[in-house]
């Protein structure tokens, strides 16, 4: 049989193909050329190498002649020792049967390296048809080899993070059918498995989406953009509960630029957008009582100021202050003046229409915004007469039986003002009128109630005159032990001697001066005075007392360790004869903040006392952290002790437990023998009131001090 080369130079040089002279090398030459190795071997246990060509030292490193008849390393030690035992039984099984083999396996370069091979071949049998020897060819594929693997690894990791993902993954037709989805989408959509959900959801606009329209929002995005981000939608679950769910997805086209399939993710916000509802219902609202609070209030009356410009109708704003909650705040606790604020909430909800809005300005300030007053001033002092009622029922806390009354002072637009901030000025104005009126009944606006708010800013200017001139004074009332009768302390009381009004009370001026930030220069200033008295008093030769100082709200913050310190040693006073008083409400405001505060204050020294227990909200667990050394229970309780079973009950209960935290307890506000001798039948340590003693000048202070020094001398 002739070969196609040979036919060819036959046909053309009419020579037999027999005769065509050959160079001795040509076989050599195709052989060295091959991209790979021809071997010849025998079919021993080491495959003994009788011939191999010369891409022997390419391929494995060796020279042909160190492989001959395993003159450095056999055949067989060539393969990799795993792969040696599935090569030489795929090859013996082919020999056996007369097949040729075909097989892929490692071998081990010279230089260690491993390298895949391709190798095919045959058995060579004699005429008994026995194995003469193997032939056969390799071929190095190691590239190929590691490129599948590579193509391997990276699908498995792909389907890993697919199978794996927290996030849903999906894919979908254009005409909203799934083709394939991971495990996370299926549970996302309450589905037991992805297979389950691929048949069962088969219509993604109307099965899925709550609103379809949604889905017409993302194929409206692809088509123009090609994906979506944070494509935001409530969905349906399997068992028609509602979620919310984000999807990010990419629209994926083919060869020929035609649209295949949509892929992306899903994950599920439920969580998140109920965070974020919250969170906005929390900035617009009053944690309280659930109303809108001051920042809904002026939008909201924004609105409908702007509505009744451009329709007309009149608006109006009515502001409604509660007439006794101090009093109930005072005697009863804040958890009882909450649940005043809460009730009273209620009822002026049920005396409005749902247009109107009920919000809480502050404290027990409420402001109503009624909007499209048809019948005017006298439908508006409908709606009022209704609010005054409804307040006014009995409330119950506890077996006892309050009647809280309000005072309300309505502004209208356009007549009393057009923009936000006059409105609810012009109402304050009136709601203060109201009050002098005898409280429990409303006022309408009028101009001359201007000249009341001057008289509060003028008030205000007075006090920073009054702070700058000096027109402050301390006044200081004695602290007696109960055990003895001495004075072993007093209280440092803020008076205000005004050139045009006198002598004028805390109570007038104290909350004018919280109000305009005031609060913490007088603060200030009351206890330099107080620790350099009580230094004064030392130095001439006085028993040596502690002085309280009172402090406000405003003045506990991290930087009052500091301040408190500074005045100590520029006044010369030990801290041991200083005593702060701070009100149990100041206390728990911040518990936490507090309690750091506290804890460093008393590392200077000084003693701490909780004014007013009893009318706010402490705990047994709460007063064990605070680092303080007295409880002065509030002049609310001991007034009645005497008469009021609740009173002395109270009071009987706050000695107890102070002295079980080994803390002296001081009863403020004695005013007569029955309350004097009940608190010191129970235990109480000290008392302070005007039957022992008036706050008094610093003179007469002191010569009430070198009086009892002198009765105490031997």
């Amino acid at each position: 049989m002739k070969t196609a080369a040979s036919s060819v130079i036959s046909d053309n040089d009419n020579t037999p193909a027999q005769s065509i002279p050959r160079s001795p090398r040509l076989l050599e030459t195709l052989l060295a050329n091959l991209d790979g190795v021809v071997y010849r071997c025998r079919d021993d246990a080491q495959w003994t190498v009788e011939f191999v060509s010369e891409g022997c030292l390419q391929l494995t490193g060796y020279l042909p002649e160190e492989l001959l008849l395993n003159q450095r390393i056999s055949f067989l030690e060539l393969i990799h020792p795993d792969d040696r035992q599935m090569v030489r039984a795929h090859v013996d099984d082919c020999v056996r049967l007369r097949r040729r083999f075909d097989v892929e396996y490692r071998i081990v370069h010279v230089e260690g390296a491993i390298r895949w091979v391709w190798g095919r071949g045959v058995g060579i049998y004699n005429a008994d048809g026995e194995v003469e020897a193997l032939e056969g060819f390799m071929q190095d594929v190691t590239e190929r080899k590691e490129a599948a693997q590579a193509l391997q690894e990276a699908e498995r990791r792909y389907r890993s993070i697919f199978e794996n993902a927290i996030e849903g993954v999906f894919q979908t037709t254009p005409d909203g059918t799934y083709i394939a989805v991971n495990p996370a989408l299926a549970r996302i959509y309450g589905y037991r498995s992805p297979e389950d959900l691929i048949v069962s959801l088969r219509d993604i606009r109307h099965q899925l989406y709550v609103e379809p329209e949604r889905r017409s929002e993302f194929m409206r995005l692809m088509e123009e953009h090609g994906s979506v981000s944070n494509f935001e939608s409530r969905v349906y679950r399997r068992d028609g509960d509602i979620i919310w769910i984000s999807e990010n997805a990419r629209a994926v086209y083919g060869d020929a630029g035609t649209l295949v399939f949509y892929e992306g993710t899903v994950e599920a916000i439920t969580e998140r957008k109920l965070y974020e509802a919250e969170m906005r219902h929390q900035a617009t609202h009053d944690a309280l009582t659930g109303l809108p609070n001051r920042n809904m209030l002026h939008d909201h009356l924004q609105r409908a100021i702007q509505s009744a410009r451009q329709k007309g109708g009149l608006t109006a704003v009515a502001f409604v202050d509660l007439d006794q909650f101090k009093y109930i705040n005072d005697s009863l606790g804040h958890q009882v003046g909450d649940e005043l604020l809460k009730t009273v909430a209620q009822r002026l909800m049920s005396c409005v229409r749902d247009s109107d809005m009920v919000a809480r300005q502050g404290g027990d300030e409420f402001v109503l915004v009624l909007q499209n007053q048809t019948e005017g001033d006298v439908g508006i002092a409908e709606v009022m007469q209704r609010i005054l009622a409804a307040v006014s029922r009995p409330w119950q806390a506890g077996d006892r039986e309050f009647h809280i009354t309000s005072s309300i002072g309505v502004s209208r637009y356009p007549t009393d003002g057009k923009d936000v901030e006059t409105l609810l000025k012009n109402a304050d104005s009136a709601m203060y009128k109201a009050k002098e009126q005898g409280r429990n009944n409303f006022q309408f606006f009028a101009p001359w109630m201007d000249t009341q708010v001057s008289n509060r800013l003028e008030m205000l200017i007075s006090l920073r005159r009054a702070l700058d001139q000096q027109e402050f004074k301390l006044f200081y009332q004695p602290k007696l032990s109960l055990k003895d009768g001495r004075i072993i302390g007093a209280e440092a009381l803020i008076r205000w001697e005004s050139p045009e009004q006198g002598m004028v009370a805390p109570d007038r001026f104290i909350p004018f001066a919280e109000e305009a930030g005031l609060i913490v220069p007088i603060g200030e200033w009351v206890l330099r005075t107080a620790c350099r008295q009580n230094k004064a008093w030392q130095d001439a030769g006085l028993p040596p007392i502690p002085v309280a100082v009172n402090l406000s709200p405003r003045q506990m913050n991290q930087a009052l360790p500091e301040f408190v310190a500074n005045v100590l040693t520029d006044s010369g006073l030990s801290a041991s004869w200083l005593e702060l008083e701070i009100t149990e409400n100041v206390v728990m405001k911040d518990a936490e903040k507090t309690v750091a505060t506290l804890n460093t204050l008393k590392r200077l020294g000084l003693q701490i006392s909780v004014d007013d227990f009893g009318t706010g909200y402490s705990s047994l667990s709460y007063l064990r952290r605070f680092p303080v050394d007295a409880l002065k229970i509030d002049k609310s309780f001991v007034r009645d002790i005497a008469r009021d079973a609740d009173s002395a009950a109270i009071v009987k209960a706050v000695i107890s437990l102070a002295h079980i935290l080994n803390l002296r307890v001081i009863a403020e506000g004695v005013e007569d023998e029955e309350q004097h001798a009940f608190l010191r039948e129970n235990g109480c340590d000290e008392v302070q009131g005007y039957y022992f003693g008036k706050p008094m000048t610093v003179k007469d202070f002191t010569d009430r001090l070198r009086k009892e020094a002198v009765q105490a001398a031997p």
